[in-house]
């Protein structure tokens, strides 16, 4: 019996910049400005930064407009 059933790749937990950036549907320089007014939380590792996922979904949440 053989299971012809694709896998679901796993999800990343970090996304590299111009990922992130995709995922907002923003320009890379802008995610920059963003990350340098610390308003979207960076992983820093070495030289290397990195976005959660997570991160960018509180980001996400916290710029939902809201009704008055």
């Amino acid at each position: 019996m053989s299971n012809d059933t694709p896998v679901p790749a796993p999800c990343p937990r970090l996304l590299k910049p111009k990922e992130a950036a995709e995922a907002l549907s923003i320009s890379p320089r802008k995610l920059w400005a963003l990350t340098a007014s610390q308003q979207i939380e960076a992983v820093r590792i070495d030289r290397s930064v990195r976005y959660s996922v997570e991160s960018l979904n509180r980001f996400i949440e916290s710029r939902k407009s809201r009704p008055e």
